[in-house]
């Protein structure tokens, strides 16, 4: 079913219903909603539909053996009635392979005031002994609100139970009937899960003089049955599973789903989206009139603006406002899931999602002469791609382009896009606090949004920065003894999301400690036995400059003797090397990459009196499309000088080049490891 709202800060299960995969997006106090909820679910014997007591002895999907259950039966029937009615109805049942399989025997079903749920019954079949049945009386009601790393206001809930003996050699399955509105007339088929399926079905019933159009993503198109009365049903089988790997692109870029759009026969009903402008024009009938400014946001912003004497400024410092000084709250009450409020009542109450500060700093942009447009985005990239259908619920978030004056020209305005209507657009989430203005954080950077005008809605892929942008800069100056111990200062410069990432770490910091713990285990990743001796943390809240962090330590044994040579790794700290492609099964998805970057190292080690190097590590040179890398050790004097550069440039890797990214990687495995040895002066 479509999705409920915009500024999601996690994905709600499909069709309401639990998965596996679903048990992650709720939080610990959820979860034990559900273990009450199985404590309470009352044994009752038999009453087992014919639907799941014909799978007793059906012959399994393909699967190997670390699948834990598999999808027997998958079934979700759409109905819309004469009145607009909208009912609809989801079967599942799975085979318990394995112990971890058991999350496949709880259900949720979630319902707000305009769902009414009618039905929820669970079952299981034991390998041996009787069925087992929990019906709706059995379930616990709960709240969804306190979404993991969120605050969020909804008026969404849940009924959970849990099926008695989901265990392996067991079938467990559930049937929920729902009644619904839909605001906007699309539904989506997800049949694709991260378990094999051996059939899915499903069954549209629409009024007569109804239509609809089927969009297929990331599966052939399947022609449906015609079941006569203005119904159809489509069915699939033996559909793979979906095994999640490392760095893949998100989900919805890979499950195969059908997209369902209807179409009623008289005009100014509510329907689905035939095309981008349609959807961008129904998002804009939302958002008619929210951002009219009240007398009070005329007056602050004259007074935010009041010191800035350009008019980047003036933009700058009702970003920052918005950033800092309207807190974020998720919001999901009816149609107010889509629809912002209005400005003044953000401005009035300081909170909002994403839609409503988008809303109100387009209002405040508006009084100094600057126009601005919705965007509507999914939050990850690779959601929504060139060739997807206008489909509401593939969306979860909503940022601003922001039109620029030919006047306003400055470095510091990177996420630039030109439009051929609108000119320059410049691209900004007010609800991103740690991302400085003229910039968009890595998740966003390629992504395709709606951008929506006054002409309707048209699809666009928002800029990439360059990888300049977000990376660390180390410099440090060391000292080695004759013993091996290395001591010296350390210099990091931090920009884009490595400035962003440090930030977040330390957000709640409140000791010298604590805010010294990401150099710690930095260092541990690079070095043995080491101490800090003194640390600290610059520009942390101005986040339009670059994050600093200055450290001293002492590692003691950091070079190795061998006789009467020191060994030493000129690589001194941080690891750009990975094993994310040294694993035995074969990669299935592209490898996706958070946003460029740029690292760049100078280790300068002064050499114990009476050394000198007999030896240096050999220099390391890559150069792909999607990445470089290239390094250098070198002798000074009585300085060992070691620098590195890493680019990251593009933030997808195909499986064509998988292979020269394992090559890649190893090839910076092997300089890392590398060493330069020493040797007592004149000795040969």
């Amino acid at each position: 079913m479509n999705s409920k709202s915009f500024c999601s800060p996690e994905v709600q299960p499909q069709h309401s219903e639990l998965r596996a995969a679903g048990l992650r997006s709720l939080t610990v106090a959820a979860l034990v909603v559900l273990l009450m909820a199985s404590c309470m679910a009352t044994l009752a014997a038999g009453g087992t539909p014919g639907w799941m007591q014909a799978l007793v002895n059906a012959p399994l999907p393909a699967h190997d053996e670390k699948t834990d259950a598999v999808l027997l039966y998958s079934e979700d029937v759409l109905t819309v009635q004469a009145d607009g009615q909208i009912k609809d109805l989801i079967r599942r049942a799975y085979k318990i392979l394995r112990p971890a399989g058991s999350d496949y025997g709880v259900v949720v079903s979630t319902f707000d005031p305009e769902t009414r749920i009618t039905s929820l019954r669970g079952w299981c079949i034991p390998a041996q002994g009787k069925d087992y049945e929990v019906k709706e009386k059995d379930a616990v009601e709960s709240s969804l609100s306190g979404v993991q790393f969120s605050e969020l206001i909804s008026d969404v809930r849940m009924k959970a139970f849990r099926i008695p003996a989901a265990d392996p050699g067991n079938i467990v399955g559930y049937e929920i009937e729902r009644e619904l509105r839909l605001y906007v007339l699309q539904d989506d088929w997800a049949f694709q899960w991260e378990v094999p399926v051996r059939e899915a079905w499903y069954t549209l019933q629409l009024p007569p003089g109804w239509e609809y159009k089927v969009v297929w993503l990331h599966h052939p198109e399947v022609a449906p049955a015609p079941l006569g009365g203005n119904q159809w049903r489509w069915q699939l089988t033996d559909i793979p599973a979906i095994r999640p790997q490392a760095a893949m692109p998100p989900w919805e870029s890979a499950a195969g789903k059908a997209i369902v759009s209807l179409f009623p026969p008289k005009e100014g009903q509510n329907k689905g989206f035939s095309n981008w402008r349609e959807m961008g024009t129904w998002y804009l009938t939302l958002t008619n009139g929210r951002r009219d400014a009240s007398p009070a946001i005329k007056d602050e912003v004259a007074k935010i603006t009041a010191s800035a004497p350009s008019v980047l400024g003036k933009m700058q410092a009702l970003a920052n406002f918005l950033q800092r000084d309207v807190r974020y709250v998720a919001i999901k009450l009816g149609i107010g899931g889509w629809q912002p409020h209005t400005a003044s009542d953000v401005f009035t109450h300081r909170y909002g999602d994403c839609k409503d500060k988008a809303t109100l700093l387009s209002s405040m942009l508006h009084e100094i002469g600057i126009e601005s447009y919705y965007v509507v985005v999914n939050a990850n990239r690779g959601a929504v791609t060139a060739d997807a259908p206008p489909y509401i619920g593939e969306f979860n978030h909503v940022i601003l382009a922001i039109r620029l004056p030919d006047s306003v020209n400055d470095p510091s305005l990177m996420a630039v896009k030109q439009h051929a209507k609108l000119g320059r657009l410049l691209f900004f989430d007010p609800t991103d606090y740690l991302t400085p203005f003229g910039q968009i954080r890595g998740e966003l950077q390629s992504n395709y949004g709606l951008l929506v005008t006054p002409d309707g809605g048209e699809l666009i892929e928002l800029p990439q920065l360059a990888p300049a942008m977000n990376g660390v800069e180390r410099t440090a100056r060391l000292s080695l003894s004759s013993g091996g111990t290395l001591t010296g200062d350390v210099q990091e410069v931090r920009l884009g999301a490595s400035a962003e990432s440090q930030r977040n770490a330390l957000r709640n910091a409140t000791t010298d400690a604590d805010k010294i713990k990401p150099i710690e285990t930095l260092l541990a990743h690079s070095l043995g036995a080491f101490y800090l001796t003194k640390a600290s943390v610059g520009n942390f809240a101005q986040i339009d400059r670059p994050f600093v962090y200055n450290y001293s330590f002492v590692a003691e044994g950091y070079a190795k003797t061998a006789g009467d040579l020191l060994l030493v790794r000129p690589r001194v700290i941080g690891v750009e090397s990975s094993d994310l492609l040294e694993t035995k099964e074969p990669r299935q998805y592209p490898i996706v990459f958070e946003s460029p970057r740029r690292d760049s190292n100078t280790y300068e080690i002064v050499l114990p009196a009476g050394y000198e190097v007999d030896d240096l590590p050999p220099p390391a040179d890559a150069d792909y499309s999607f990445a470089s890398y290239h390094s250098k050790t070198e002798v000074k004097g009585n300085v060992l000088r070691y620098t590195r550069a890493f680019e990251l440039k593009e933030l997808v890797v195909s499986l064509k080049q998988a292979d020269e990214l394992k090559k890649f990687y190893r090839l910076i495995a092997s300089d890392e490891r590398n060493t330069a040895v020493l040797r007592p002066a004149g000795a040969h």
